[in-house]
């Protein structure tokens, strides 16, 4: 699948729009990315993205109450929502191609003319706080902030992008508006569409909502401290009836172009019922429901963690196991016919997760904000294609070593000693 050609412009303030059109779709759907996450906090504002984000659908000053903002989309079918991590925020609508300007309309209300009204900002710290409190009451997820804080040791790379419950308390509404307008600035946005959409007019829309933002000079992010050397363990009991562990490994960022060879071990790995992990921990061995891996990719550096869900008595065993498929990586190139199968399900992947409008804004409008650049599926697909076994075992040789591994456990052991005895390769 080849995606429909993409074009793109650049507002007089720097805002970014790129689009994509697809003339087999009758739906429209709009992104507005922002290059400002959790690494641009302080520590003391620690979640202040992630609750600006929920702020801005509480209220403006042409829709001051906040049901009027989803109303107005969902009344002609359409569909709103927002997401933080920890380089941006996006914000996206998908609604019928003819209602794509009152689209703009709501996401430019939004984001410009919010009224911070302070009791829905109370409001939805309760909300925010429940979160947090569901994260801390559930280890399947809870599993993977702690091993977050563990491999980037209190960096701001490993922070919770929800923030914690003292500093979500201690965040005012001066606090959100000054953030904002420090953060959301014009040079850290793209404006993505794609669908029944004509990159004219979606330009036109673009200016209109978004053309006069003011530039800032404000740049808070802070890059990450990667010199870890020894291996390292967080064991966090609870009583659970399974122990929830996480290897985690640090990795690399989006800057590397050997991230196409960092996502083959990744689809390798964890890609599939075919795949090492679920071979081997679930279906050889039966010690897990659920195992997978994933890696993430920062502009300075990246994660790789593997997760399973194991009866406590058997957390040793699973670890064990799970070294030991770092270790055949590390030391045994990967079949070939292996390899071939890995990448035809990498590249029918890519084809099929692009076969509605909010995924393609999303492959656009993503990498234009990360990269400034976009490839294409089929680009995309030739670096896949050009990635070999021994690609695989040099990078594996690079990422999988004793010093740089990193244990969390969550659930009712106490067994630290035994488990950092075990995290060798």
């Amino acid at each position: 699948m080849s995606l429909p050609l993409y074009k793109k412009s650049v507002l007089p303030n720097g805002v970014r729009v790129v689009t994509s059109r697809m003339d087999h779709v009758k739906s429209a759907s709009l992104i507005i990315y922002v290059g400002a996450g959790s690494r641009h906090e302080s520590d003391a504002e620690a979640g202040i993205s992630h609750y600006l984000e929920h702020i801005v659908f509480k209220g403006t000053e042409k829709r001051p109450d906040p049901v009027q903002i989803t109303e107005e989309l969902e009344c002609v079918g359409g569909m709103l929502n927002a997401a933080t991590s920890r380089e941006s925020t996006n914000y996206w609508v998908k609604v019928p191609s003819a209602h794509l300007e009152r689209a703009f309309d709501v996401l430019g209300d939004m984001l410009r003319k919010s009224v911070f009204d302070p009791i829905e900002i109370e409001k939805e710290r309760g909300v925010i706080i429940e979160e947090i409190r569901g994260i801390e009451d559930t280890p399947d997820d809870l599993i993977h902030d702690v091993i977050d804080e563990l491999v980037w040791d209190g960096q701001s790379v490993g922070r919770s992008v929800i923030g914690s419950e003292a500093t979500v308390h201690a965040i005012n509404r001066q606090q959100l508006i000054d953030y904002l307008e420090a953060q959301y600035r014009p040079d850290r946005i793209v404006v993505a569409a794609a669908g029944d959409v004509d990159h004219d007019f979606v330009s036109e829309l673009a200016a209109r909502y978004f053309g006069d933002l003011k530039p800032s000079s404000v740049n808070t992010f802070v890059e990450t401290d990667n010199s870890q050397n020894s291996a390292r363990v967080k064991l966090l009991q609870r009583a659970t009836n399974e122990a929830h562990l996480c290897l985690g490994i640090p990795a690399l960022p989006y800057t590397d172009e050997r991230r196409h060879t960092q996502d083959m071990i990744d689809a390798i790995l964890s890609s599939g019922m075919s795949s090492r992990l679920f071979r081997e921990i679930r279906e050889r061995r039966g010690l897990a429901y659920e195992v997978y891996s994933y890696f993430r990719e920062y502009a300075d550096v990246g994660q790789g963690v593997v997760y399973a869900g194991v009866e406590p008595k058997r957390t040793s065993e699973t670890l064990t196991a799970i070294l030991a498929e770092f270790g055949k990586l590390r030391t045994t190139l990967v079949p070939e016919d292996e390899l071939q199968r890995t990448k035809e399900l990498r590249k029918g992947r890519i084809d099929m997760g692009l076969e509605d409008s909010r995924s393609v804004a999303g492959w656009v409008g993503g990498q234009e904000l990360i990269f400034g650049d976009i490839l294409t599926p089929d680009q995309v697909i030739e670096k896949i294609e050009s990635v070999t076994s021994h690609d695989i075992l040099e990078l594996s040789r690079e990422l999988f070593t004793p010093e740089r591994l990193n244990l969390a456990v969550v659930g009712p052991l106490d067994i630290e000693d035994e488990l950092r005895s075990l995290l060798d390769l």
